[in-house]
């Protein structure tokens, strides 16, 4: 255990592959914090879409509003939306990295805001209420619509370490938003920490977390997160250097499965009460 560990970052994100959201406190569900990827953007057969094609989604800057019951949704150039947000309609078929789920459509004035914004033909989807979605990794969870845990989280330490590789380059250093966490923790003397921690605590509610596995990371780091351009090549180009955990992938982060819900806030202290005894790959 390490004294003086903390929480200085929480961040969710509504809509998946949209804009994030910071958090000063946090509600923790079995599927990781509130509201976090319970919408996702689709083409009109339901497969998802994602900034490795779309970048622009990242400029759509969704807000959950009453509760969950309604939706907010703000880009340059578009007009404010807000919509009811609707659970009770007929679900209807959409793939995830060609798994088959269900979703209930949103209806079609989200659906053409979205397609106006992104240029092309998309609809947007919420989780079902019996979305009964299980994740892999060492430790089982569920989630919404993230790509595969319920919470990915990274440390400042991990970001120091790879900003120092990147400047040695002579190229500009890259923000934490690059890698889209849902908890930042700051505290730890070394790098990757977060990689050896297995089971977690996290302030005096008893919020508990289990590692699920490495975070593999793809060509969604390569867009700026603010505008939705791609400015590649870092961080990938630096990671591969030393962070290359398959053939084809390189890992910054890991990702948790929630054993215990509760609340979450900055501040927070972090306790790892479990290590690994081996390194970890993907």
């Amino acid at each position: 255990m390490v004294s003086g560990v903390r929480v200085v970052g929480l961040h969710t994100y509504p809509i998946k592959g949209c804009a994030g959201t910071a958090l000063a406190t946090a509600r923790l569900t079995p599927a990781g914090i509130a509201h976090d990827r319970s919408f996702m953007v689709t083409d009109e057969q339901g497969v998802f879409r994602s900034q490795r094609r779309d970048p622009l989604l990242a400029a759509i800057r969704p807000e959950v509003a009453d509760d969950g019951r309604a939706l907010v949704l703000r880009a340059a150039g578009a007009d404010v939306l807000r919509i009811p947000v609707d659970v009770h309609a007929p679900r209807r078929p959409v793939e995830l990295f060609g798994r088959p789920f269900q979703g209930i459509d949103q209806g079609d004035a989200v659906a053409e805001w979205l397609s106006a914004v992104l240029g092309t033909a998309s609809r947007l989807v919420r989780v079902p209420p019996e979305h009964d979605r299980v994740t892999a990794g060492e430790t089982p969870g569920t989630c919404g619509f993230a790509d595969s845990g319920a919470l990915l989280v990274t440390s400042r330490a991990s970001l120091d370490e790879l900003n120092r590789r990147i400047r040695e380059r002579g190229a500009a250093p890259v923000p934490v938003a690059r890698f889209r966490p849902n908890i930042v923790v700051d505290g730890w003397a070394e790098p990757h920490v977060e990689d050896q921690a297995r089971d977690a605590g996290i302030g005096g509610d008893g919020v508990a977390l289990g590692f699920a596995k490495l975070a593999v990371r793809c060509a969604v780091t390569l867009v700026d997160q603010r505008t939705g351009e791609r400015v590649g090549p870092e961080p990938l180009r630096t990671l591969a250097d030393y962070r290359r955990v398959t053939d084809a992938g390189v890992a910054f982060g890991a990702k948790f499965a929630v054993r215990r819900t509760g609340r979450l806030a900055v501040g927070d202290e972090v306790r790892v009460d479990r290590w690994a005894c081996a390194p970890v790959t993907a």
